[in-house]
């Protein structure tokens, strides 16, 4: 089962995880320093909180897809390269407490979008890469593509 993921950057996390407790009537399902992920069973949602400044206001991070298997985000990258877009593969990348492979892309007001698959727990939430590919970017009848890489998933 795939289910959307929204991931924000928020200024008092405790507040936040207090929050959306109420809100989706679940408690978080990882909590990490500076971290905290829902898994929500309806409406099918991965929440993500990422602690960020303080006094600041809440701020969308980047969204995402969460899928099942890494086939799943080979045969979503194939689907998003041969539309046009600009891709950023990342495998074998630990950032947000797992150990995931990913593709990016970025829509056209450059907001993030991650296609991924969790596929083992880590004890990190800064990005750290050990099998990174890059395709080329597409270039469009608008032009150029938006800077391909992560989005602020991990500091």
């Amino acid at each position: 089962m795939s289910r959307v993921q929204l991931a924000l950057r928020v200024p008092d996390l405790q507040a936040s995880i207090a929050f959306y407790s109420k809100l989706f009537a679940t408690e978080p399902a990882k909590l990490r320093d500076g971290y905290a992920n829902f898994t929500i069973a309806e409406p099918p949602l991965k929440l993500v909180l990422v602690q960020g400044a303080p006094d600041t206001e809440t701020r969308m991070d980047h969204l995402g897809v969460e899928v099942d298997t890494t086939e799943a985000v080979h045969a979503a990258t194939t689907r998003l390269q041969d539309e046009g877009l600009a891709t950023d593969v990342e495998t074998d990348t630990t950032c947000c407490y797992a150990l995931q492979d990913k593709v990016w892309v970025h829509g056209p007001g450059k907001e993030p979008w991650e296609v991924y698959v969790v596929k083992a727990d880590a004890d990190s939430l800064a990005k750290q890469k050990d099998n990174t590919t890059y395709a080329a970017p597409a270039v469009t009848e608008s032009g150029p593509p938006a800077p391909t890489g992560a989005g602020g998933c991990c500091p």
